[in-house]
């Protein structure tokens, strides 16, 4: 078993219900140690997120179909919402480098975890870290990461439905998604295969579990309807002026 996240790019709103979700959930989990906040109402506040949402600006040139009659060509903007959390990496390096096996990986599904006993917060495991995925508990001094709410999805006495990570389920663009890519009828791996979802910096061979479905191309618009669509929409709006009149 190979449990992780699908996050749909195209589909996230960049609202970042996920971030304050999962800082809920954390905050009260045992087995993720807590999400502490520095300083929350004060001058400069600050603390530690599991899931934090990048931004990104792209701007693109438009050709062809999709130019505007006259314009030579056309930029196209778009802001692209990075979710970023602990990627669960087959060949995680956090672990690798750990001097007192604090950070592990599980056999039985693939989460990468932190054991807090063992941890003494040297933050090797957050510099080896490529994305970021790791904070420093500075109360605690210890190291905080995603558990895929580990606590959660095996929690019997929860219904099934509800058994998925607290960002999943808090997503309300449904631009998350969680379950096994070892089972290739999945909805994760269904999704990755007709979408050609991606891994993160595949040339380090982490391996990454997660994956990010890539922005939808803009539909192209046929220029040459561009004249008949004013006219189709006057002669609507008199029909329904007439409408109005005779009533």
């Amino acid at each position: 078993m190979k449990l992780g996240l699908v996050i749909d790019l195209d589909t996230c709103v960049g609202c970042h219900a996920c971030a304050v979700a999962c800082k809920e959930w954390n905050g009260q989990s045992l087995m993720a140690g807590g999400a502490p906040d520095y300083d929350g109402h004060g001058a400069a506040p600050s603390g530690v997120w599991f899931n934090r949402v990048r931004h990104y600006e792209f701007t693109a040139q438009a050709h062809g179909a999709a130019q505007v009659q006259g314009c030579g060509h056309l930029n196209l903007s778009k802001t692209i919402n990075v979710p970023m959390s602990c990627l669960h990496c087959e060949d995680a390096d956090c672990v690798t480098v750990c001097p007192t096996g604090a950070s592990y990986k599980r056999a039985e599904d693939g989460i990468v975890l932190i054991d807090p006993e063992k941890c003494m917060g040297c933050n090797y495991c957050a510099w080896a870290c490529p994305y970021g995925a790791r904070e420093l508990d500075t109360d605690a001094g210890v190291m905080r990461k995603c558990t895929l709410c580990v606590d959660r999805i095996y929690d019997e006495q929860l219904p099934a439905a509800e058994r998925q990570p607290a960002c999943v389920l808090a997503c309300p663009a449904h631009a998350r998604h969680f379950g096994d890519f070892d089972d290739a009828g999945s909805l994760v791996s269904l999704l990755t295969k007709a979408r050609e979802g991606v891994a993160l910096l595949p040339e380090l061979d982490y391996k990454p579990v997660n994956r990010y479905l890539p922005p939808r191309a803009a539909p192209e618009v046929d220029t040459g309807q561009a004249d008949a669509r004013p006219a189709n929409l006057k002669d609507r709006l008199r029909a329904i002026a007439n409408r109005l009149i005779e009533l």
